[in-house]
């Protein structure tokens, strides 16, 4: 059930990558991953509990990366309106 190229080598807390360091595309593709085995509810309670909060953190660094793409754009806009 566990892919170590996607989301770490073992189901402990410490097996998953750091998700300050993630681009979007790794962060998404980890959150698809996750939701996938989640879907198919056969993991024990805390288990899935584990992979819910790192989909939660992965969701929020994927947000963070869009919020920054939406400023560069916006700045940009603003720049070629002057």
């Amino acid at each position: 059930m566990n892919n170590p190229d996607v989301i770490g080598a073992g189901t402990g807390e410490n097996a998953f990558t750091p998700v300050e360091g993630m681009s979007y595309e790794q962060a998404r593709d980890e959150l698809i991953e996750i939701v996938r085995i989640l879907e198919l509810g056969q993991m024990p309670l805390d288990e899935s509990l584990k992979y819910w909060e790192r989909g939660e953190a992965l969701a929020k660094r994927c947000e963070e990366h869009l919020a920054g793409a939406r400023q560069r754009i916006e700045k940009a806009l603003g720049e070629a309106e002057d």
